[in-house]
């Protein structure tokens, strides 16, 4: 997970970046969006708090900010987990049983849509088309497309990252 919490006390570090971040584009017309983008970088989710501060930095209401934030579907309210899976429900998909494999990665998880796993290796989100409506139905884990998916190919997809996870720490 990316440092948003940041218990290892780089909070300061984190804190002037942010300053940075918000000088680069205060005074520039259009500039709240790519802020949000390098601030999300940097907490890897937009929470509340950091909202007002861009808010105050930059002299957009806050309501503003958040419905930016709330609007585009690439800006998180929440946390997201090193490895965010993205199932699509769009139409061709849906037909096609992505709602069986939502089912399936919230019982082998054990989180809802929007959550992260405790481990903050996971995160789970529903979005409307990933435009691989060939592969239907698709899911995505990060960068990496997965088509034409079954329940039962889930176990181990999932299982592949956590041993990813596990080499890395030996």
């Amino acid at each position: 997970m990316s440092g948003g919490k940041c218990c290892c006390g780089h909070g300061n570090e984190m804190e002037l970046k942010l300053q940075e971040i918000i000088e680069k584009y205060k005074g520039t017309r259009g500039g709240l969006i790519p802020v949000l983008h390098e601030v999300q970088e940097l907490y890897g989710y937009l929470p509340l708090s950091v909202q007002k501060k861009i808010s105050e930095g930059l002299g957009v209401p806050l309501s503003e900010v958040y419905g930016v934030v709330t609007f585009y579907t690439q800006f998180s309210l929440n946390p997201k987990g090193k490895y965010n899976i993205q199932v699509c429900l769009g139409t061709a998909c849906y037909v096609k049983g992505a709602n069986l494999i939502l089912e399936k990665l919230q019982e082998k998880l054990g989180i809802h849509v929007g959550e992260c796993t405790e481990d903050g290796l996971f995160s789970l989100q529903a979005c409307r088309c990933v435009g691989a409506c060939g592969l239907a139905p698709v899911m995505m884990i990060n960068d990496d497309v997965y088509g034409r998916l079954k329940q039962d190919d889930i176990e181990g997809i999932i299982e592949k990252y956590r041993k990813q996870e596990a080499a890395k720490v030996i």
